[in-house]
């Protein structure tokens, strides 16, 4: 009688990809505590952040739009959140940056995020990484294509 090999875990599909999305939010929200800031918040902190000061407020809002996967009434009021934190600031001519405060706080959770990915994957083999990033964006290309029919 042969004797077939389980998996350690599930194979590729939505089952272990809604296991790992949770899994990083649960790390991401314990790095969040006592921030204040939401998952929402920090993804538009961190939009506001790597666009170095060169994205208008609507700009911004449809980034994240597109990053949340909400409308951008939704967005706006993400922006509004953080500008009423301190956390970002808008400047006459409309360009949204994060304040020295803003900054502060997306540097310290980033530096512990990095600490926690070099955990999860930091040995894995370059190849590896590649194809699941490959898969990945495969993915979420078709899922935004859905998204956008619907």
């Amino acid at each position: 009688m042969t004797t077939i090999a389980q998996p350690a875990g599930p194979v590729f599909g939505p089952q272990v990809i809604g296991q790992t999305e949770k899994a990083l939010n649960t790390l991401l929200e314990r790095q969040l505590a006592g921030t204040s800031i939401t998952e929402p918040q920090w993804v538009t902190l961190t939009l506001t952040v790597v666009s170095n000061g060169t994205l208008s407020g609507d700009a911004l809002a449809e980034r994240i739009s597109h990053s949340l996967k909400v409308d951008q009434a939704t967005a706006h009021q993400r922006i509004v959140e953080l500008t009423a934190a301190n956390l970002v600031r808008t400047s006459q001519d409309g360009i949204v940056e994060a304040t020295e405060d803003g900054r502060a706080q997306w540097n310290q959770v980033r530096a512990a995020i990095a600490r926690i990915t070099e955990k999860l994957w930091g040995d894995l083999p370059e190849e590896d990484l590649a194809t699941a990033g490959r898969v990945l964006n495969t993915v979420l290309s078709r899922a935004n294509t859905l998204l956008s029919a619907a």
